[in-house]
């Protein structure tokens, strides 16, 4: 794993954690408990801010970054950034899942229990509100997640990942 100090600043990753061997943080990022960061992932605080709140976590391939001097990255509990996703200069609220591939892009907000599908686009600025399922390029609300056979995915889906990353520590 690369763990890289930039400019005075270093990442703040607990014990609890688990980082895959080849996976990169660097700079400004304060994780929380029980966050797993994937192979492949980046979360690269080198001209923002990145936090994290417990339980998230960055699967493989997937990159988190903010942007210069505009906007950093702060991400709530419970959140899951899927495979190669894309995570930029935004704010996810709680009970978030940021599907496989999606994109995130500055100054948007994802509000809580929400799930951004997997490809979708969130273009610059776009507000996501609560309970809801965003798809398409770029993305647009497709149904409220109660109505979803999605109904409690997101919740399971950050359990799991706690549950896998104690099989890398045993």
């Amino acid at each position: 794993m690369i763990i890289k100090e930039i400019r005075g600043k270093s990442p703040k990753i607990p014990n609890d954690c688990f980082v895959a061997e080849n996976a990169t943080i660097v700079g400004d990022v304060v994780m929380g408990d029980q966050c797993s960061v994937w192979f492949n992932a980046v979360i690269r605080g080198d001209v923002n801010s990145i936090v994290m709140g417990n339980k998230v976590n960055v699967q493989d391939g997937a990159v988190v970054h903010c942007t210069y001097e505009k906007h950093p990255t702060t991400i709530g509990n419970n959140v899951s950034i899927g495979h190669n996703a894309l995570v930029h200069g935004c704010t996810i609220h709680d009970n978030v899942l940021i599907g496989m591939g999606a994109i995130v892009m500055d100054n948007c907000i994802v509000h809580s229990n929400t799930i951004i599908a997997a490809g979708a686009v969130l273009t610059q600025n776009t507000i996501v509100e609560s309970g809801c399922i965003y798809a398409g390029v770029p993305a647009k609300k497709v149904k409220d997640i109660s109505e979803s056979d999605f109904a409690g995915e997101v919740e399971r889906i950050a359990n799991n990942y706690v549950m896998y990353s104690s099989w890398y520590k045993e």
